[in-house]
C-alpha cells in the first residue's frame, strides 16, 4: 500500500498576520506622523517669518532686539496653528515618504 500524503491548503495561504500592525509598527507610525507634522509646522513659521520682514517694525515697541524675538514666536506660533488646521498638505505627504523610506530599510 502507498501512503496518501494529503496537504492542508490553508497552510499555503499567506498568515493574516503577517500585515497586522504590531505595536511597535503603530508606535512607529505616530512618531512619524508627529515628525511631519511638526515639519510641516516649521515649514510654515518659516514661511510666515519672511511675510513679517515686509511689514515695518512699530516705532511703539523701540524697534530692538526684544520686537525681533517676539515677531520669531509669533511666526512659530502661526506656523504651528496653520499646520494644526489642516495645514498645506505638507505633513501628509512627507509622513508617506518617511514611511516609504522606512519599508524598504
Amino acid at each position: 500500500m502507498s501512503a496518501v500524503s494529503l496537504r492542508d491548503p490553508l497552510a499555503t495561504m499567506p498568515s493574516t498576520t503577517a500585515n497586522a500592525p504590531t505595536p511597535a509598527k503603530a508606535a512607529n507610525a505616530a512618531a512619524a506622523r508627529k515628525t511631519a507634522n511638526e515639519f510641516e509646522a516649521y515649514f510654515l513659521s518659516q514661511f510666515v517669518d519672511r511675510m513679517f520682514q515686509g511689514i515695518p517694525k512699530d516705532s511703539l515697541t523701540g524697534n530692538g532686539h526684544g520686537e525681533d524675538i517676539f515677531r520669531g514666536m509669533l511666526a512659530q506660533e502661526y506656523g504651528k496653528s496653520l499646520a494644526g488646521r489642516g495645514g498645506a498638505g505638507i505633513a501628509d505627504q512627507v509622513y508617506r515618504e518617511i514611511m516609504k523610506t522606512q519599508e524598504i530599510h
